[in-house]
C-alpha cells in the first residue's frame, strides 16, 4: 500500500501509544486508510481536530515528527472474476506469488443490503453431514457459528463443509492461522476440481493481528459482489473469531477505552452484527451464507464472544468428541439452525421433521440411561436398546466423517429404528410409518445390542475411557 502523490503531508504526531498515534487534520473520514512512517494505518476515532489512527504493525520506531499521508478512501477490493482460485492478505493483495487481479474497485466494510431488497431464505445447503443436513438444516442466506473448544478440528470440519457444499462460490476469511493450516487450506483447496470457485483472504500469525480486523470485510466484499452481481450462491467461512474479536479488545484497550464483560468493547455486539448482518437471500436467486468457527474454552459458552454471538446469528453447531465411537460429532443437544423450518419437508422427503425428532428424543434416552449406568441403577430392556441406537446413530449418521445425502439419511434412521425399537416406541405419525417401515433395512455393521455382559464392561471401563481423548477420525 503505497501513499499517492500530491496527497497533504502531516508531520505533528501528537499522542502515540502501542497501536495508535493521534494528529490534528481536517477533511478525514472515519475508516480512512493512511500511511504513516511507512505503516498503514486506519482512522478508528475523530473528535473535532483530532484524528487518531490504528497502525496495523504497532507503533514501535515511529517518531512524533513522522510523516503522515491520508489515503482518501476506506480499504478498498479490486473485485472481478479474476479472484477466483486466488489467496490475498487483509489489503487484498496476492500471497500466492501471482499477478494483482484488475477489476472495479470497490470500499470493503460498507453497510448491509436494505432489508427491502432481500427475499426469506428458502433453498437448502447440502453438507453430506448429518448432524447438519439431518438435524440442523442449513438454508442459503443463513449465518451460523461453530463454536468448538480450541483443540479440536474445527478448520477441518469446514474444509469438509465447504468441498461438500453446493455453492457456486466459496470465500475463505482466515483469521490469524497458523502457517500449518494456511497450507493445509490452500493444498486442499488447489486440488479440487473447481479450484476457481474459491477465494481466500488470509491474515497469519505472523502477520499483526490488528490486521484481522480487515480480513472479515475484505471476505464480504467479494462476498457482495459475486452474489449480487453475478447472482451466485456465496458461502463465507470465517475463522477463528475469537481472534478477531481478540484483535477488537487490544485497539480498544490501547485507546484507553473502559472494557466490558471479558475484556471486550463495548461495542462487541455491534461490531460483530456488522459481519454477520452482511448474509441475504435475493430474489434472483443469489445468497451469501456466512459460517464462522467461534473457539470457546472449556465448553464456556457465558464468555462476551459465543454469548454475544448467539444473539445475533440464527443458531450454532456444536462440536464435541464422542468417546464411544472415538469420533467428532456435531452435538445433537447443544446445536440449533433456527431456519430450518423452511426447508425441511418442503426440500426434503416429507418424512424429515418426525424422523428428526425420533431420533434425537431416543438419543436423550440414551443419554439418561448412560446417567443410570454410571450411577450404578439396573437398566430396563429399553435402556439397552437406547444405548445399541446412539452408538450406532452417532457412528453412521453424527459422524462428521460420514458423507452421504439427506435421503440416504432418512432411510439409514428408519433402519436403525426398525433394527432396535417397535413403530409405537417411535412417537412418528402412523402415516410415515405405513409408507417407510415396511421399507427399512438393518444397517450394515456389527450388531450392538447390549447384553448383561457387556453393561457390566461398559460400566467398569467407563471412567477409562473418558480419561482418553480419541484423534479425529
Amino acid at each position: 500500500m503505497k501513499a499517492s502523490l500530491f496527497k497533504k503531508i502531516h508531520t505533528k504526531v501528537i499522542h502515540l501509544t502501542k497501536a495508535t498515534c493521534t494528529l490534528e487534520a481536517t477533511g478525514v473520514g472515519y475508516e480512512e486508510m493512511a500511511i504513516v512512517d511507512g505503516k498503514a494505518a486506519q482512522v478508528v476515532k475523530i473528535a473535532g481536530k483530532q484524528v487518531t489512527l490504528q497502525v496495523f504493525e504497532g507503533t514501535e520506531g515511529i517518531r512524533t515528527d513522522a510523516e503522515v499521508v491520508f489515503l482518501g478512501t476506506a480499504p478498498t477490493l479490486k473485485v472481478s472474476e479474476e479472484l477466483g482460485g486466488r489467496f490475498f492478505d487483509a489489503y487484498g493483495d496476492p500471497i500466492d506469488g501471482k499477478y494483482a487481479p484488475a477489476g472495479k474497485a470497490v470500499e470493503t466494510g460498507g453497510p448491509a443490503l436494505n432489508p427491502v431488497r432481500r427475499k426469506q431464505p428458502f433453498d437448502m445447503i447440502k453438507t453430506g453431514i448429518a448432524g447438519i443436513d439431518l438435524n440442523n438444516t442449513l438454508v442459503a442466506g443463513q449465518k451460523i457459528p461453530f463454536f468448538a473448544d480450541s483443540d479440536q478440528p474445527y478448520n477441518a470440519v469446514i474444509a469438509l463443509v465447504a468441498l461438500r457444499a453446493n455453492a457456486d462460490r466459496i470465500i475463505l476469511g482466515g483469521i490469524g492461522l497458523s502457517n500449518d493450516d494456511y497450507l493445509y487450506f490452500r493444498s486442499l483447496f488447489a486440488n479440487t476440481d473447481r479450484p476457481e470457485k474459491i477465494i481466500g483472504f488470509i491474515n497469519t500469525t505472523e502477520s499483526p493481528a490488528v490486521e484481522r480486523l480487515l480480513i472479515p470485510d475484505m471476505a464480504l466484499a467479494a462476498a457482495e459482489y459475486f452474489a449480487i452481481e453475478k447472482n451466485e450462491k456465496v458461502l463465507v467461512l470465517l475463522t477463528d473469531m475469537t481472534l478477531y474479536c481478540d484483535a477488537l479488545s487490544i485497539v480498544s484497550n490501547r485507546m484507553d477505552q473502559i472494557p466490558s464483560k471479558d475484556s471486550m468493547p463495548g461495542s462487541l455486539y455491534s461490531d460483530l452484527a456488522k459481519i454477520y448482518e452482511k448474509s441475504l437471500q435475493l430474489p434472483s436467486g443469489g445468497s451469501i451464507t456466512i459460517i464462522s468457527v467461534t473457539t470457546i474454552s472449556e465448553g464456556d459458552i457465558t464468555h462476551a464472544i459465543p454469548d454475544n454471538t448467539g444473539y445475533i446469528t440464527e443458531g450454532q453447531l456444536f462440536l464435541r468428541r464422542d468417546t464411544e465411537i472415538g469420533k467428532v460429532i456435531i452435538d445433537p443437544f447443544r446445536s440449533l439452525s433456527r431456519l430450518k423450518q423452511l426447508v425441511i419437508g418442503k426440500k426434503t422427503r416429507e418424512d424429515h421433521p418426525q424422523v428428526m425428532n425420533a431420533a434425537i428424543r431416543l438419543y436423550a434416552d440414551a443419554a439418561n440411561a448412560k446417567t443410570k449406568l454410571e450411577n450404578g441403577f439396573d437398566l430396563s430392556d429399553y435402556d439397552k436398546r437406547t444405548l445399541a441406537f446412539a452408538k450406532q446413530y452417532a457412528q453412521k449418521l453424527l459422524a462428521i466423517d460420514v458423507n452421504i445425502d439427506i435421503t440416504r439419511m432418512l432411510d439409514i434412521s428408519w433402519g436403525l429404528f426398525r433394527k432396535h425399537f417397535q413403530p409405537e416406541e417411535l412417537g412418528i405419525r402412523e402415516k410415515y410409518i405405513e409408507a417407510y417401515w415396511e421399507k427399512a433395512t438393518e444397517p450394515e455393521g456389527e450388531d450392538d445390542v447390549l447384553t448383561d455382559e457387556n453393561v457390566m464392561l461398559a460400566d467398569t471401563s467407563f471412567k477409562q475411557r473418558n480419561k482418553i481423548a480419541p484423534k479425529w477420525q
